[in-house]
């Protein structure tokens, strides 16, 4: 489902004579004796910068020049998704912290992120570090994106020192995660999504199905997604998708998802761009009515990670005015953090 904005009087028919955006179509193409989509026959349509209207350009001038002055030590920092966190947050001011947390193998190294030099802890001695780090910087909020593994020992950590933060990583026990910080006094932000416009259509789903439930009776569905190789478990993305699909009265097995991770496949068979191989998220759903007379289909598509490092660099900066409120709610998601309203 392509969402396009609409564009300025003066630059309406200069858009038509270019016909930039077309119409994706796509069919199907059995793939290891699975029926899965083809490659669309053009990439989604990009976002057009005009260069005509000047205001926005300096609204966001003036938003990016902003120094928020928050303390942020992302734990994790010498993986991708870590990196580029720190990237977002220097972009914008955040004071990125020189330490952070890694592994065993990491303890002692120096990497240079973004021109900073980072001090990467191994796991011992890790509450003395942080309890020092949160004493000469009070007000600092720390963001994990470590391994699953690390979830909830980090969470008890953090929850022990008393330093709020954002979860970022996937995986670990999540009942466990959420009961370690409703038994502590910390704050929060706790999401295996950060892509705030991907969980604003989360939220649109679900909000259709608990309004229209049954709405999509009889129909049949098909899901495929897309991650990079080295992701093994199935999109909780999708998952969470078809759930409301359940809910609209679509009869589907988790199981059927299409999960495409052969690089091969996913350039010719998905339409991912080659130079995003080893980081994309790419979701397709296609209902079609008992009588295959009407046919749904629903698209979002992920190159890169920085649309899920603003999005956590946005948590951190609402978790932040949290804390400095001392707010009765302590444990959020990236709902509140949309539903707040003033994201950059």
């Amino acid at each position: 489902m392509a969402l396009l904005s609409r564009a300025p009087c003066s630059t309406i028919s200069q858009l038509e004579k270019t016909r930039i955006f077309k119409k994706q179509c796509f069919s199907f193409v059995n793939v290891n004796n699975n029926v899965v989509f083809s490659k669309p026959t053009c990439l989604v349509p990009v976002a057009l910068s005009m260069s005509s209207t000047t205001e926005p350009i300096r609204e966001l001038e003036t938003q990016s020049s902003k120094n928020f002055n928050i303390p942020i030590m992302v734990n994790g920092c010498s993986g991708q998704m870590g990196k580029a966190v720190i990237q977002a947050a220097d972009s914008i001011g955040l004071q990125v912290l020189p330490e952070s947390f890694g592994s065993q193998e990491e303890s002692g190294l120096v990497i240079e992120v973004c021109g900073k030099e980072i001090l990467l802890h191994g796991p011992f001695d890790r509450e003395r570090v942080l309890a020092s780090i949160f004493d000469k910087y009070p007000n600092m909020i720390v963001v994990d994106y470590t391994v699953p593994s690390a979830v909830n020992d980090n969470a008890e950590l953090y929850c022990k020192v008393g330093v709020p933060f954002v979860m970022g990583t996937t995986g670990g026990d999540r009942d466990k995660l959420y009961k370690t910080v409703e038994n502590s006094k910390v704050y929060a932000v706790i999401s295996p999504q950060m892509g705030k416009q991907v969980v604003a259509f989360l939220a649109a789903m679900e909000i259709m199905a608990k309004q229209f439930p049954g709405a999509f009776t009889g129909y049949s569905l098909q899901v495929l997604e897309s991650h990079q190789s080295s992701k093994v478990d199935t999109s909780g993305t999708a998952k969470a998708v078809i759930s409301c699909f359940q809910k609209l009265g679509v009869s589907f097995d988790i199981k059927k998802i299409q999960k495409i991770r052969n690089p091969s496949q996913q350039i010719v068979v998905v339409g991912v761009p080659e130079e995003h191989l080893d980081a994309h998220a790419f979701h397709m759903y296609h209902l079609i009515s008992p009588d295959q007379t009407v046919s749904f289909e629903f698209q979002h598509n992920v190159c890169g990670r920085s649309t899920y490092a603003e999005g956590t660099v946005d948590a951190v900066i609402f978790l932040s005015k949290k804390v400095q409120l001392q707010a009765d709610k302590r444990i959020y998601s990236m709902i509140d953090v949309l539903r707040e309203g003033n994201m950059r």
